[in-house]
């Protein structure tokens, strides 16, 4: 047993890096794009146009609502029944791509529910921070960039890393549109070799991933939140001496 195991790693441990790098590209690229997406959508959703913010509040709950892998289906098999429509609106070496498909689909799921935490963490804000900006004589925009945008930062970090781990696990369904990521090579390595132990070393992969994320977000966290650490005073470092409290 312990000489299959280093010849099967030596012999398809660079497909399983191959598809963890697959992995990294898709999350990425969901995720920092799908923040981008998911500012305007909190804005839209606070916005003081009703069909906006209907249309936005359907975009959310429909994205939401519906599994990802349901989300992905549509998009990789619904854009090829129009194959004609995207060649014709010259998109279609674009959704033909089933790894751009992928990033499309996470980019969408990604960006209602960042969306929704970029919202959140803006209402949760008091509102005595806009009072106080306009107290002093600032600007809306100044405002929400020196006083609320850093507030709400610190209350979005910890959904928005939840948010990020759970893209990483939920990019393994790109593999069932042949995207070759981690999950992918691993299903593939399986069909050729048919042992199961390499489901642990994709596995142990993931819980590299998602342990390294967790503790960057920690000390990301630690970084923002550092000045609402509670200082200890001198009396607290120091008891007070017998004499003096006899004294009082």
């Amino acid at each position: 047993m312990n000489e299959i195991l280093p010849k099967m790693l030596a012999e398809y441990g660079d497909d399983l890096l191959d598809g963890f790098v697959v992995t990294l590209q898709l999350v990425g690229l969901s995720v920092g794009i799908g923040a981008v997406l998911g500012c305007f959508v909190a804005a839209w959703r606070m916005s003081k146009n009703r069909l906006v913010r209907w249309v936005t509040w359907f975009y959310t709950n429909l994205f939401r609502g519906t599994p990802l892998l349901a989300q992905l289906f549509l998009i990789y098999y619904g854009a090829g029944q129009f194959s004609g429509f995207w060649r014709d609106v010259g998109l279609w070496w674009f959704l033909r791509d089933p790894f751009n498909c992928a990033v499309l689909a996470f980019i969408l799921n990604t960006a209602a529910y960042q969306g929704e935490i970029f919202r959140g963490a803006v209402k949760a804000v008091p509102a005595g921070q806009w009072e106080a900006g306009a107290a002093l004589g600032l600007s809306k925009r100044i405002t929400f960039r020196k006083i609320i945008l850093p507030q709400t930062a610190m209350i979005a970090l910890r959904p928005f890393g939840n948010e990020i781990i759970l893209m990483i696990k939920g990019s393994a369904v790109a593999s069932v549109v042949t995207v070759y990521d981690l999950l992918g090579e691993t299903r593939l390595i399986y069909s050729d070799t048919f042992r199961f132990d390499v489901y642990f070393y994709a596995a142990a992969l993931y819980l590299v991933l998602v342990e390294t994320l967790r503790q960057v977000w920690n000390l990301l966290e630690k970084r923002l939140t550092r000045h609402l650490a509670p200082t200890r005073t001198s009396s607290a470092k120091r008891p007070l001496e017998p004499s003096a409290m006899g004294a009082a």
